[in-house]
């Protein structure tokens, strides 16, 4: 029922330890997901999340269309059984629906030229359909550990100085056997955790040697369809990326909406420019590509910008980070302090939820065995 967890020992160590719990700091889809499996093992957990919900940048919208918006995280980036190995429950019956571009009949355009989805390397990609990120979590995993999730809960110092370890918010101490840190790393980077002792050197220059992209997204409804399944741009520099995809696409929806994805330097034309001035360049940049078909069908639009999300700022890790340093910044901390999210990976990949998931699970292992 739990294979990952097959090569752990002395699992009745953590469990048995009923002084303090495992605190988790963070309700991403790491965060949740470490909560999820520690609960599978019998573990006592808190979660603190400093916002005011779960999901972190799985953030969706339910008020823009007539099937849920994602803010955030949007793709599949591999096979759709990842949910089951999320689930890790082979006796709950999951019910999502996902569909994936057909090569047969969907075609991109790249520079205004016709391309295959193929060549626009989205072949392999699944979108769910009347569902996001954010729903699953919210069906499957956020039910088992939602009673443990305390909201509001920033966290200003962990001392892991004694055996116990001491997570500091600003009205209360918390006190934990182990801890498990989700925040994004450019929380980390703006010196916003104080740890005592501080975190080794070599574990302080990984979080500060990499680079969070910015990012941002929009939604635009149309009165008309205009436009293929995916628009593609030659970016300007090898630091970020930008695609429009129909973001209506497999929904069960009668409406027309685009969507825009764009980070690093490809999100810093839209990210400079107030909403008015955005909707406007995005309108023309589309203008440019079918005639003016934009702006004679807009009907209206919805931004995100995570650069001022609070307690995350930013998107994530750039694609081209120099993998060892990621490696660093998953490995843990004096056997209590580990690190779990799509930036804290072995180095083989990350910035995506499943890579989230599968760190998630590599800390739980690990605090299983420890």
């Amino acid at each position: 029922m739990q294979p990952f967890l097959s090569a752990c020992t002395n699992k009745q160590g953590v469990k048995n330890d009923n002084t303090h719990p495992v605190v988790i700091i963070g309700a991403g889809a790491a965060g949740l997901i470490s909560g999820y499996l520690l609960k599978q093992q019998g573990v006592s957990v808190k979660i603190l999340e400093a916002a005011s919900n779960f999901g972190g940048r799985m953030k969706r919208t339910t008020d823009f269309a007539d099937f849920p918006i994602p803010l955030g995280a949007e793709w599949i980036h591999v096979k759709p059984n990842i949910l089951s190995e999320i689930v890790n429950d082979d006796s709950v019956n999951i019910d999502v629906k996902v569909e994936k571009y057909n090569p047969d009949i969907d075609y991109a355009l790249y520079e205004g030229e016709k391309i295959s989805i193929e060549q626009i390397e989205m072949n392999k990609e699944s979108k769910f359909v009347n569902s996001t990120w954010f729903d699953f979590f919210e069906q499957y995993i956020v039910p088992s550990v939602e009673k443990h999730i305390i909201y509001g809960a920033v966290v200003e110092k962990i001392d892991y100085l004694a055996d116990e370890i001491k997570i500091e918010t600003f009205d209360k101490i918390y006190l934990a056997s182990r801890v498990v840190l989700t925040v994004p790393v450019k929380v980390l980077q703006q010196n916003k955790l104080t740890f005592i002792p501080e975190l080794p050197k070599s574990k302080q220059d990984a979080i500060n040697s990499v680079k969070v992209w910015s990012g941002f997204k929009a939604f635009i409804e149309f009165s008309d369809k205009f436009y293929p399944a995916l628009i593609g741009f030659n970016p300007t520099t090898n630091d970020g990326e930008k695609l429009y995809y129909d973001a209506t696409y497999g929904q069960n929806s009668n409406q027309h909406i685009l969507g825009l994805f764009a980070v690093g330097n490809e999100s810093l034309s839209y990210l400079r420019l107030t909403d008015e001035e955005r909707v406007k360049y995005i309108l023309h940049e589309l203008d440019k590509i079918f005639d003016g078909k934009a702006s004679a069908h807009y009907v209206k639009h919805i931004f995100q910008n995570w650069d001022i999300e609070p307690h995350i700022n930013g998107a994530y890790i750039r694609d081209n980070e120099d993998w060892t340093a990621v490696k660093k910044l998953g490995e843990s901390v004096d056997g209590r302090l580990f690190f779990a999210g799509d930036a804290y990976t072995d180095g083989e990949d990350w910035s995506a939820v499943h890579n989230a998931v599968h760190s998630a699970k590599r800390a739980v292992q690990a605090i299983m065995g420890s």
